[in-house]
């Protein structure tokens, strides 16, 4: 799963980096959002022996802005696009697809407001999840406003929960006074019909906001990218401004979404940047992305099983073994009788097992047997990599 996202993110320019496991409290509390889920529940944080507050690191939006800031990436050219693979941290209650350890793998697109680059990170998102083998998702996509529009849509959520809020869940009902927005995450069943009720934020966006939205959909539609406007995803997380996204999948019950994004032009200025830099990312549960798609995975083949007849065998059989390893053939030798090595090369799925006895080393021709037809020819150890070659291509 990895390796094709390194693969995708290589063609869409995107370079690789790494933060660390633990920050600073405070940087989730000021970019997440102190009164988000995340913040008040699920982060694993204690005090260090200098008394600073640490967190394992519940999401990476957040400390990538901080390494950005800190290493000012503003000053290199163009629009900074970075992807990033490792553990989070959160503890929830463990179910099918949510790990407290959990493993993503995310992207952010730093130093552009445009809605094209909005629609080329869906674009390369669902392009990752086509190459990964995930068939049936479906890319859900919103605009939250910005801080000129979503204030007004804020206060009228406010006052609609006044009175809907008492017949919610207790979440629902702290949420409703300390951060409105979080109740359309709830994901409550019977907290569904009354949230399908409330405000459409949509109908209260800025004329920038909704220019902003509608140009995004345009280019969706160019790539012909298929989706669904949630008008009530608002994503967990209180950076998130205009275009937010998700896409889920059936596979995977109550946890379905396998991944989400959306825009964050505030947040580097949260953390205390003092240049402007709108940005746009994602994170896919990759723990989750694996479970929807390994059904439909094969193990990737092995090419060659060496199987040297002798301790003279496998001296020369081992630097064979390295010179087709370095031509890309994966190879494994395995010394022991011939019959047990070629049950052994049946059960890893070997494509070809290549014999190394006396009587080959003498005459410099290696017997190679075709592991699915069976049939077994006598080659030179040129002629054997040029069948390997042949093979893989």
């Amino acid at each position: 799963m990895e390796a094709v996202a390194r693969e995708v993110f290589r063609t869409y320019n995107y370079h690789e980096i790494r933060t660390p496991i633990l920050e600073e409290t405070q940087l989730f509390a000021r970019g997440v959002g102190a009164e988000t889920d995340i913040v008040t529940k699920e982060m694993y944080t204690f005090t260090d022996r200098d008394e600073t507050s640490l967190t394992l690191r519940p999401e990476n939006t957040a400390p990538v802005i901080r390494a950005y800031i800190e290493h000012r990436l503003d000053q290199r050219p163009g629009v900074q696009k970075l992807y990033y693979m490792g553990p989070m941290f959160r503890r929830e209650r463990p179910q099918k697809g949510r790990y407290r350890q959990f493993f993503q793998i995310g992207a952010e697109a730093i130093g552009s407001e445009s809605p094209v680059v909005d629609a080329e990170v869906i674009e390369m998102v669902m392009v990752l999840l086509e190459r990964a083998g995930l068939g049936g998702a479906k890319l859900l996509i919103n605009s939250v406003g910005d801080h000129n529009c979503r204030p007004q849509y804020v206060e009228k959520l406010r006052e609609e929960l006044k009175d809907a809020a008492p017949r919610m869940c207790g979440d629902c009902q702290r949420r409703a006074e300390t951060n409105p927005l979080r109740v359309l995450d709830c994901k409550v069943e019977a907290d569904q019909p009354i949230i399908e009720k409330l405000p459409n934020i949509i109908d209260y966006l800025c004329d920038a906001c909704r220019a902003h939205f509608e140009t995004m959909k345009q280019y969706l539609g160019d790539r012909g990218i298929e989706y669904e406007v949630r008008p009530r995803m608002v994503r967990g997380l209180d950076y998130y401004m205009r275009t937010t996204f998700e896409v889920v999948h059936g596979s995977l019950g109550a946890q379905n979404s396998v991944l989400g994004g959306g825009r964050y032009d505030g947040l580097a200025e949260s953390l205390g940047s003092k240049v402007h830099s709108p940005g746009i990312g994602f994170s896919i549960g990759e723990d989750r992305l694996v479970m929807s798609v390994e059904g439909e995975h094969q193990a990737t083949p092995l090419d060659l099983c060496v199987a040297p007849l002798g301790e003279a065998a496998v001296r020369h059989a081992a630097v064979m073994a390295r010179d087709f390893r370095q031509a890309g053939v994966s190879v494994e030798l395995v010394e022991g009788k011939l019959k047990r090595v070629m049950e052994l090369a049946n059960k890893l799925g070997a494509r070809f097992t290549l014999i190394i006895g006396e009587n080959e080393m003498a005459a410099g021709r290696y017997a190679l047997k075709d592991m699915t037809t069976g049939d077994q020819q006598s080659l030179t150890r040129d002629e054997v990599a040029a069948r390997l070659a042949a093979a893989g291509s």
